[in-house]
């Protein structure tokens, strides 16, 4: 059977990205996107789309009939900051979607499923320094705890069903094309908006908070890879490590500066520098490069250059 996709939160950071690429390597109509809300006339004219919500099983479930769906991807989910906000909206979004679509492999009724997890399944005791791909997780937010909690399902239902689930744990990604969505790396994305437009920026970490990032066209080469990969090279049913670099608001900051000698930065760290602290500065991800191959394209140099070479042109403010 022919594959076809379908995107539930493709409106999202990730999602919207995603589903591009996606319909670039699979045509337009093989690519169902889909989101709580209706997308912007660009995602709604490029291929079909439905107002799903992720959390109606019978909702999901009609969708992958109709359209004769092989593929899910499920990048709906309430991040960091914003969940830690909406405790209880928090774990039912990113849990009930998670089990929708994973009952859905398990009566075989979809092929595969990609759920993405996070950094934030990491807490304050795990090592904080090139932490490994298995190690001590006692996460301290909402959004990990749920993250975590996935984690677990996805590993329980491929070895109890079969059901072939596939996940990577992101770390903050940074994109000139979509605006932040409630995450505590967000300012890596918020910093370039302010230090073009306004020459200056107030971050709500401290200097010196380390912590990994991506660019997003790494992360979504990641997503399409291990999902394009054979079942048999996915040793790990819980999720995957992923790392490209790792930087503090200082060190971007004096990036920005080369191409913006005019920026300049304070610090006003707020909530969210508990969060930040409870995360790795540096990630190990040995297992995903020698288990199918995975390697990032992108460092804080280039990054930089690319967010500046690009965000002229799409300016937020």
């Amino acid at each position: 059977m022919a594959t076809k996709i379908l995107v539930i939160g493709a409106c999202g950071q990730i999602g919207s990205e995603l589903t591009a690429k996606l319909r670039e390597l699979h045509g337009a109509e093989a690519v169902i996107a889909s989101d709580i809300r209706e997308g912007d006339k660009e995602m709604m004219e490029a291929g079909p789309f439905e107002v799903l919500d992720a959390t109606d099983a019978d909702a999901v479930e009609d969708i992958c009939a109709h359209y004769e769906v092989t593929d899910v991807y499920l990048m709906a989910a309430m991040l960091s900051a914003t969940a830690e906000k909406y405790p209880s909206k928090a774990w039912n979004l990113n849990m009930d979607s998670l089990f929708n679509v994973l009952d859905l492999g398990k009566e075989g009724k979809i092929e595969k499923i990609f759920w993405p997890s996070s950094i934030a399944v990491f807490g304050p005791t795990t090592p904080k320094d090139n932490t490994p791909q298995k190690t001590v997780m006692e996460p301290s937010t909402v959004y990990g705890i749920s993250k975590q909690t996935g984690e677990r399902w996805c590993e329980y239902y491929h070895n109890k069903y079969g059901v072939d689930v596939r996940s990577i744990r992101y770390p903050g990604l940074i994109s000139w094309k979509t605006m932040p969505g409630g995450g505590t790396t967000d300012y890596a994305i918020e910093i370039f908006h302010d230090a073009i437009n306004k020459g200056e920026y107030t971050c709500f970490l401290k200097e010196d908070t380390a912590l990994p990032m991506m660019y997003m066209d790494d992360a979504i080469k990641a997503t399409v890879d291990i999902m394009h990969v054979p079942g048999d090279k996915i040793k790990d049913r819980s999720s995957y490590n992923l790392s490209a670099m790792s930087f503090t608001p200082q060190q971007i900051a004096q990036e920005i500066k080369k191409h913006i000698s005019e920026f300049e930065i304070a610090y006003e760290p707020d909530f969210r520098q508990s969060i930040a602290d409870s995360w790795p500065a540096s990630i190990n991800d040995k297992e995903a490069r020698e288990d199918w191959g995975w390697e990032h394209h992108f460092d804080l140099e280039n990054m930089v250059k690319e967010m500046i070479a690009h965000l002229p042109k799409k300016s937020y403010f």
